[in-house]
C-alpha cells in the first residue's frame, strides 16, 4: 500500500512501506507517507490457511491519517501468478466498499466510461518473475481510519518434492500490531517443515513460533515494537525481507490419497519407490546472435551441469541452431562417461552468431527420434523428450509461428513430449506455450539474471526422472461427476498429480479409485479407497481450516485447466471452453484472465479502478497503466528509499550445548495452537556485535602488502591456537576436509595464479544439503532444488537440527547439532577470494582427513634453534612442514581485516 498527500509535501518527507509476498501464498502491501507518520499503519495481519494444499490468504491492513489534511492512499499488493483474487474491500467510516467481479468486457465498459468523464481509472497489469500486481487508491480524510482487506486463493503445486510459501515483509515503519499466522492441515501427515528468513535477528527469532503435530502446523510471527526496532536509538524497522515456509507430506507406494469435504473430493497421487525410467532426450539449443554474451555463457554452464546428471541408461543428442540447424552426432548416443565427457567439450564451445531457424531445428529433432525408433534404438519402456531453448522469434526459414506450430505438431504426431524454454523477454511466450502444450509438454520462461543457469538446471531436474507414462484415473461413473482432467502423459519424480470432482447425491459409503499407467516395460495399476463419512468428519470440526474449501479447490483447478486447454484448442472449441471458464469464474468470484474486479469507492472521490489478471503471453513485462484525472500527475508516486542502512553482524559463538532441534529453533511456544504440543523456548545465544569485534583478534594498521591466508585454522587445546595455511601447489578440485563420522565434506578449487579459491563446496549428509560458494553467489542444493543467494543477502534458515545464517557482511554460517560449525565468506580485502571459517573444531572425529583436515589429527610442534622463535617445524601424520611467524590479515574481522601475527605453513 502506498500513500501520498494531496498537498505539497516538504522535501524532508520520509517514505515508509510494507510489502507482503507469498509464493504459493503471496501478497504484497507497500506504504509510503508524505510526511513521517502522516499515514500510520497501526495494524497489519496476514492469515493463511492451507487445507490439503489449498491456500486461502486474508491480508488486513488498518491505517489512520494523522495529518491535518486529506491524504491519498494507494493500496498495492503482489500475489502469485497462479493465485486468484476472490475479494477486496475497503471500510471507510464504517461503510464497506467492495470490489465487484465482472466479465472483463463489462468491466472495460465501466473503465472506458470513467475515462470519458475525465476520471482516472487505473488498470492494473503489472507482472514480475513470480508475481503480479494489484492496486487501488482512496482519499483518506484527516483522523479517518481505513481498513483494507484482500482475499485470494491458490492450490499449492509440488515442485521438486516440496510445497513452498514465501512472505516478503517490508513495513519500513514500526507497526503496533504486526502478526502473520500460517495454519497448515494435511490429513496425509506432514513429513517435514522448515522456515527461512532474510531479516531474522536474535530478537525477532523470539517472535517466531512453530508448533507441529502429525497433521497440523501453526507458524506465527508476532514481533513487538521493540523487537522490530533496529536499535533503541532508531525508530526504523529491521523487518525487511523474505520469510519462507517449505513442507511436504507423508507418502507411500500406493494409489494416493482421496480426501472428501462437503460433497467434493480431491485425489492426490505421488507414489514413492518407483524406479526412474530411462530417457531419450534431445536438447535443441539456440545459438543465434542474440544469445551472444552472458546468455550463451549461462547456457553452456547449465548444459555441462545437466550432462553430469544424465543416467548411464539415458540416451541423448544436441541440435544447435542459428540460421542453420546442425546436430552433434548422427544419432542418439548412450550417456556413458566417454560420451558425456565429449558432450561437455561440445557444449563448452557453442558459439552464438547468425539468425534463428526454429522450424528446421525442431524438425531435425523429430527426425532423429523417428530414425532411432525405426532402427529400434529406443529401449522399451524409455521416455523420449525434446527440450527447446530459444531467446527470440524465428527469423530464418519458416517464420510464421502458426505454420511452425503445425509443422512441429504434425512431425511429433503425439509420440514425444516437447518442453519449451523462453530465455528472456524477446521471445513470444504465447508461441512457445502453444508449441509445448500441443505436444504434451509445458513452457517456462527463463529470466535473464545471475541465476539463469540455475533456472535451466532446475527445469531439467523437474523432467529428469520420469516415473510413469500414460497415467489415467478411474472412478465409479455412477458416483462421481464433473471430474477434472484425469489422464496425463507423464508423471515425474518430485511432482504430484491432482484430480478433483463432485460426488453425486447417491454417493457410496466408500469412494474407490484406480490409477493406471505404464512403468518401464509393464502396465501398472494402483487402487485406493476412502470412507466418505470419515473424510467428511475429519474436515468438519477443525476451526483452523477454511470450510467449504474443496468445492473452491475443484472450481480453481477446473478453471486453470480450461484456460490451459484454450491455448491449443480450435476456435470453435475455444469459445465453449471460454464460456465454461467464465461461468465458473463469476460463480465463485475469481479474478481470472476472463474477469475483472471493479473497485467501488466513496462518492465524490472522482476515481474508479479496474483490476485485471495479467497473462504471460507478451514479449515483455506489462506495466501499470493509469490515466491522470484533472489536477493529478500521471502515474504513481515513487517510493522513497528509507534512511541509511545500519550494518549489524550476527556472531554465533561456539556452544557445546546448542539445541538445534526444529522446535528449539522455532522460538517460544504458542498457546496450544494445534493440540497438546510442547516446545522449548528458543535460545540461540546469537549476539549482535560490532563488525570489528566479530572474532578475537588484535587491531593495528593494515599494511597494503599484508595478505589474508588461504585459510585460518583454529587449533583448540594446542600451544598455538591458530594456524595460517597457504597453498602453493594445487591442481584440480581439492579435498579440503572430510569427516565421515560427522557427515561433512568440504572441497574447493584453488587458483594458483590468483592465489585464491574460485569455489568452496560444503556437503552434509544429514540433512542432505550442499552449499557451493563462488565469488558470484552461494548456491544451496537440497533434494535437487537449487537456491541462489547473493553475498550479503541476509539469511536465517531453520531446518530440523540445522541452522544456516548469513549476515549483512556476507558471512555464511552452517551449524548442525553436535557438529563442527562451518563458515563461508567472499573476502574482498588483500588476497581476495572465497574463504573458509571453522568453529567448534573440537567436535572433529579421529577420522577427519583432507588438506586442512589433517591438522586435526594431532599436530606436533618442533621448536627451532633460532633465538627469536620465528621458525618451527610442524609434524602432521609423518609429514614435516616448515612454519614461520608472519603478519597476516584476519579475514574473519571486518571488511578490511585486522593484522595479526600467525604461524604460517605452505602446502
Amino acid at each position: 500500500m502506498k500513500t501520498r498527500a494531496k498537498m505539497k509535501t516538504p522535501a524532508s518527507a520520509h517514505a515508509c512501506g510494507i510489502v507482503l509476498v507469498l509464493l504459493s501464498l503471496l501478497a504484497a502491501l507497500q506504504t509510503t507517507s508524505a510526511q513521517k507518520n502522516d499515514i500510520d499503519i497501526y495494524s497489519l495481519t496476514v492469515d493463511s490457511k492451507v487445507s490439503s494444499r489449498f491456500a486461502r490468504t486474508v491480508v488486513t491492513s488498518r491505517v489512520v491519517n494523522r495529518a491535518d489534511s486529506a491524504q491519498e492512499a494507494i493500496f498495492q499488493m503482489e500475489l502469485p501468478k497462479k493465485a486468484f483474487i476472490t475479494n477486496f474491500s475497503m471500510i471507510i467510516d464504517g461503510v464497506t466498499y467492495p470490489g465487484n467481479i465482472k466479465e472483463k468486457d463489462a468491466a472495460q465498459e465501466q473503465y472506458s466510461a470513467a475515462m470519458a468523464r475525465g476520471e482516472s481509472a487505473g488498470l492494473v497489469k503489472a507482472t514480475g518473475r513470480k508475481m503480479e500486481q494489484f492496486q487501488v487508491s482512496v482519499s483518506v480524510a484527516p483522523a479517518a481510519k481505513v481498513t483494507f482487506e484482500l482475499v485470494y486463493e491458490e492450490l499449492l503445486k509440488r515442485h521438486l518434492g516440496v510445497y513452498e510459501l514465501l512472505l516478503k515483509v517490508r513495513p519500513q515503519q514500526l507497526v503496533k500490531h504486526l502478526q502473520m499466522d500460517i495454519h497448515i492441515f494435511e490429513p496425509q501427515g506432514i513429513s517435514f517443515l522448515e522456515t527461512e528468513s532474510t531479516f531474522m535477528t536474535s530478537a525477532l527469532a523470539n517472535a517466531l513460533t512453530t508448533s507441529q503435530n502429525q497433521t497440523k502446523a501453526h507458524i506465527r510471527f508476532k514481533p513487538t515494537i521493540s523487537q522490530q526496532q533496529k536499535s533503541a536509538e532508531q525508530q526504523d524497522t529491521v523487518v525487511d525481507g523474505s520469510f519462507i515456509v517449505r513442507y511436504d507430506v507423508n507418502r507411500t507406494l500406493s494409489g494416493g490419497s482421496i480426501q472428501i469435504e462437503n460433497g467434493y473430493f480431491v485425489h492426490y497421487f505421488a507414489p514413492v519407490g518407483l524406479p526412474t525410467m530411462p530417457k531419450n532426450v534431445i536438447f535443441v539449443i539456440d545459438k543465434s546472435g542474440s544469445m551472444t554474451g552472458k546468455k550463451i555463457q549461462q547456457t553452456r554452464e547449465a548444459l555441462i551441469k545437466i550432462l553430469d546428471d544424465l543416467s548411464p541408461k539415458d540416451q541423448f543428442n544436441f541440435i544447435s541452431f542459428n540460421g542453420k540447424a546442425t546436430q552433434w552426432k548422427p544419432s542418439l548416443v548412450q550417456a556413458s562417461a566417454d560420451n558425456v565427457k565429449e558432450a561437455r567439450d561440445y557444449a563448452a564451445n557453442i558459439q552464438a552468431h547468425g539468425g534463428t531457424n526454429i522450424n528446421d531445428a525442431m524438425l531435425m529433432a523429430t527426425q532423429l527420434l523417428e530414425k532411432a525408433n525405426r532402427e529400434e534404438q529406443l529401449p522399451a519402456g524409455s521416455v523420449p523428450l525434446i527440450i527447446l531453448l530459444t531467446d527470440g522469434d524465428p527469423t530464418v526459414g519458416v517464420t510464421n509461428p502458426t505454420q511452425i506450430q503445425k509443422n512441429v505438431q504434425d512431425a511429433i504426431g503425439g509420440q514425444y513430449s516437447l518442453f519449451c524454454l523462453g530465455f528472456g523477454f524477446d521471445v513470444s511466450y504465447a508461441f512457445l506455450e502453444k508449441l509445448a502444450l500441443d505436444n504434451g509438454g509445458l513452457a517456462r520462461r527463463i529470466y535473464e539474471d545471475s541465476d539463469s543457469a540455475l533456472q535451466l538446471q532446475d527445469f531439467y531436474q523437474e523432467v529428469a526422472n520420469p516415473l510413469m507414462t500414460a497415467v489415467t484415473f478411474e472412478y465409479p461413473s455412477n458416483f462421481v461427476e464433473e471430474v477434472t482432467q484425469n489422464n496425463f502423459r507423464l508423471f515425474f519424480k518430485g511432482s504430484e498429480m491432482v484430480v478433483a470432482g463432485k460426488l453425486q447425491d447417491q454417493s457410496p459409503d466408500v469412494l474407490s479409485a484406480k490409477v493406471h499407467g505404464q512403468q518401464s516395460m509393464q502396465n501398472i495399476t494402483f487402487q485406493t479407497e476412502s470412507s466418505v463419512a470419515e473424510q467428511e468428519e475429519e474436515f468438519r470440526s477443525p476451526k483452523y481450516i477454511f470450510h467449504g474449501f474443496m468445492e473452491r479447490l475443484w472450481a480453481y483447478l477446473t478453471i486453470q485447466q480450461l484456460l490451459e486447454q484454450m491455448v491449443s484448442a480450435s476456435d470453435a472449441d475455444k469459445r465453449v471452453l471460454k464460456t465454461q471458464a467464465l461461468g465458473l469464474s463469476l460463480n465463485y468470484s475469481f479474478v481470472t484472465p476472463l474477469t475483472s474486479m471493479v473497485v467501488t469507492k466513496p462518492e465524490g472521490q472522482g476515481q474508479s479502478q479496474v483490476a485485471e489478471k495479467p497473462v504471460e503471453n507478451g514479449n515483455s513485462h506489462r506495466n501499470v497503466h493509469a490515466a491522470a484525472a484533472p489536477g493529478m500527475p500521471l502515474g504513481l508516486p515513487k517510493l522513497r528509499q528509507p534512511g541509511p542502512v545500519v550494518h549489524r553482524r550476527l556472531y554465533i559463538p561456539p556452544h557445546d550445548d546448542l539445541d538445534l532441534s526444529l522446535h528449539s529453533l522455532s522460538a517460544p511456544t504458542l498457546a496450544d495452537p494445534v493440540g497438546d504440543l510442547h516446545e522449548d523456548d528458543v535460545d540461540l545465544n546469537i549476539k549482535e556485535t560490532d563488525p570489528i569485534a566479530r572474532l578475537p583478534g588484535t587491531s593495528s594498521a593494515v599494511p597494503d602488502i599484508t595478505q589474508a591466508p588461504a585459510v585460518i585454522l583454529p587449533l583448540p587445546g594446542q600451544s598455538t591456537d591458530r594456524l595460517c595455511v597457504d597453498i602453493k601447489d594445487s591442481e584440480g578440485p581439492m579435498n579440503l576436509l572430510s569427516d565421515p563420522d560427522q557427515g561433512i565434506e568440504v572441497t574447493g578449487q584453488y587458483e594458483k595464479k590468483r592465489a585464491q579459491f574460485s569455489w568452496i563446496q560444503v556437503t552434509f549428509k544429514k540433512p542432505q544439503l550442499q552449499v557451493h560458494a563462488s565469488p558470484e553467489h552461494v548456491v544451496v542444493t537440497r533434494d535437487r532444488r537449487n537456491t541462489a543467494y547473493r553475498w550479503k543477502e541476509t539469511l536465517f534458515s531453520v531446518m530440523p537440527n540445522f541452522l544456516m545464517t548469513m549476515d549483512e557482511e556476507g558471512v555464511l554460517m552452517l551449524r548442525s547439532q553436535d557438529k563442527v560449525t562451518i563458515g563461508l565468506l567472499y573476502w574482498k580485502g588483500p588476497g581476495q577470494g572465497v574463504r573458509l571459517l571453522l568453529q567448534d573444531t573440537n567436535r572433529f572425529s579421529s577420522h577427519v582427513n583432507g588438506t586442512f583436515g589433517q591438522f586435526y589429527q594431532g599436530v606436533l610442534w618442533v621448536p627451532s634453534a633460532a633465538a627469536d622463535d620465528s621458525e618451527r617445524t610442524l609434524t602432521v601424520q609423518g609429514h614435516n612442514y616448515p612454519a614461520t611467524r608472519e603478519p597476516k590479515l584476519d579475514y574473519q574481522d571486518g571488511a578490511s581485516g585486522i593484522e595479526f601475527s600467525c604461524w604460517s605453513v605452505k602446502l
